[in-house]
């Protein structure tokens, strides 16, 4: 009966598992450079872990029908207390896979440095980045526009983020490029990431911030050469919205919980030192 047990649990597993799989995991689907290296590290962690865990419930469904009530071949030893062939398997097998799994995490934990510069033939692109309540403000200081939920970006061309917050802890994340980092009010942090197809993809927050938290999505555009991302530029600055005064900026910073890109054609791009300023002043005080 545990046997049938055991196998009806599996089966229900199994069941679980093909439903699961009809979802659509984007970071097993990486379409950057980064986001292939991490989920290499992923599936190889993952394969590693079934090394233990399969061995495992094989071993459990052995055991339970070999020394199940209904057996009569075994032996009954009162005095049996330690073996050494059991006791090496417990132990070289963990002992293996821990170390490989060391190794493996201290080379790509700093391959994979967020502050690494992404070498490339073609031009880094710079992009700040200032989380609000509850939206994303994206500055390109040497374009000179902004965005809010929107980040376009060329093919195969780095990208350097200066990430930093105007209210409380948040996490900046690209599934489809990798690597998502927090953006802290006072701070700024970096990540460099680089998309080698083209499309569009979908960035959130991935630490909650308040009621708006769910919503606080963009898109990112991967055009597919330089010059689509030029006439993108251009035509963000046929638009009428600017954000060069105070005010103007001031009026952005109020929370909301729309959902909705905004292109400024121009725009102070000393505002991101000036929120991380801010946040310093009050730390000092």
């Amino acid at each position: 009966m545990n046997l049938i047990r055991i196998i009806k649990k599996m089966r229900l597993v199994i069941l679980i598992s093909l439903l699961v799989s009809g979802c659509n995991p984007v970071i097993l689907y990486p379409q950057g450079e980064i986001g292939f290296k991490i989920t290499n590290l992923i599936r190889i962690s993952f394969f590693m872990m079934l090394c233990i865990v399969i061995p495992v419930i094989f071993m459990t469904i052995f055991f339970s029908y070999k020394y199940s009530k209904k057996s009569e071949k075994i032996q009954y030893k009162p005095e049996w207390s330690h073996s050494n062939k059991i006791e090496s398997l417990i132990w070289f097998f963990p002992i293996v896979i821990i170390t490989i799994l060391s190794i493996l995490s201290w080379n790509t934990t700093h391959q994979l440095d967020q502050k690494k510069i992404i070498h490339s033939h073609n031009k880094a692109i710079k992009i700040n980045v200032i989380s609000l309540d509850w939206r994303w403000l994206f500055i390109y200081p040497e374009e000179k526009i902004a965005t809010i939920n929107e980040i376009v970006i060329p093919v195969n061309t780095p990208v350097n983020f200066k990430i930093t917050s105007n209210t409380v802890m948040n996490s900046f994340f690209i599934p489809a490029l990798g690597s998502q980092i927090y953006s802290m009010p006072g701070m700024q942090t970096n990540l460099n990431l680089i998309a080698n197809h083209c499309g569009n993809f979908k960035g959130i927050s991935s630490n909650y911030s308040g009621e708006g938290f769910s919503n606080m999505k963009f898109s990112v555009l991967v055009t597919n050469n330089r010059n689509s991302f030029n006439k993108w530029v251009m035509n963000v600055k046929s638009y009428p919205y600017k954000l060069q005064e105070n005010k103007s900026f001031i009026k952005l910073l109020k929370p909301t919980n729309k959902y909705e890109v905004i292109y400024f054609s121009t725009v102070n791009t000393n505002f991101f030192n000036l929120v991380i300023k801010k946040f310093s002043m009050h730390q000092i005080h």
